[in-house]
């Protein structure tokens, strides 16, 4: 692919209130009705370095082009909705601010944004989620218990809780999958997200079903296509050890102990 910066828009009506600065958009954009491929196009915008890129990425759809598009819903880093590469690195656009963005000693700041990689683009940076989706059903993520039901709440000491409390902050926004070069290289591999979500249970004393997962992921496109890149770690916007869960699965499958 080859992509060419583009002319920049006329973004005069932008808002530019009271110590606000301008910084370049730069904003890889493709529409599957009209380009044949991705294409880069600028947009000079006033911003306040308290500004999340989320709110520059609105203010440009609302005054400048309203065909923008990409994914946002809670704008508080919960939802894990608006998930793109900004400045190359996988981020939520909702938590990253104006001011950790800016160039140093005055410099112009030009910010880029594109979609995620390994997931086909729809239009801009809205990509197609299902195979991400389809990966994580199939580890079979959710609480998995035989005989009858029981009569009081299934009680669970603090220790046992937080034996997997890390792999419950997941909010399956793709960042850590998305920035796995397994996964751009070749899409049946299930993904770090995936298989955190399978750890979240298999490590659940309540949970019966360890042994399904584990067989699930001993699978060729399962945890053994991990290469320990650790870039999946440092992708999390919210902080999980994806490399240590992505471990602790692999040692499971070897003793076979939980």
């Amino acid at each position: 692919m080859t992509a060419v910066a583009e002319p920049a828009h006329d973004t005069s009506q932008v808002p530019a209130p009271e110590g606000s600065v301008t910084i370049t958009m730069k904003i890889l954009r493709f529409n599957p009705e009209v380009d044949s491929e991705p294409h880069w196009e600028s947009y000079d915008v006033p911003a306040l370095p308290t500004d999340r890129v989320l709110n520059v990425l609105m203010n440009i759809k609302n005054y400048v082009d309203g065909t923008l598009s990409f994914r946002r819903s809670c704008a508080h880093g919960i939802c894990g909705s608006d998930a793109m590469q900004i400045n190359g690195i996988n981020r939520l656009a909702c938590k990253v601010l104006v001011k950790d963005l800016l160039a140093k000693e005055g410099k112009p700041t030009v910010v880029t944004i594109a979609p995620i990689k390994g997931l086909p683009t729809m239009k801009d940076l809205y990509v197609d989620m299902e195979p991400f989706f389809e990966a994580f059903r199939a580890v079979k993520p959710y609480l998995i218990a035989y005989g009858n039901e029981p009569t009081r709440e299934r009680i669970q000491s603090q220790a046992d809780r937080e034996r997997f409390d890390d792999t419950t902050k997941c909010i399956l926004c793709a960042c850590c999958t998305s920035s796995c070069p397994v996964y751009w290289n070749d899409g049946s591999y299930f993904g770090p997200a995936a298989i955190v979500n399978a750890h979240r249970f298999i490590f659940d004393s309540r949970d019966e079903g360890a042994e399904e997962r584990l067989d699930i992921l001993n699978d060729a496109e399962g945890v053994w296509r991990c290469r320990t890149t650790f870039n999946c770690t440092d992708a999390c916007p919210r902080g999980i050890q994806v490399t240590k869960a992505i471990q602790e699965v692999k040692r499971a499958l070897l003793f076979k102990r939980v």
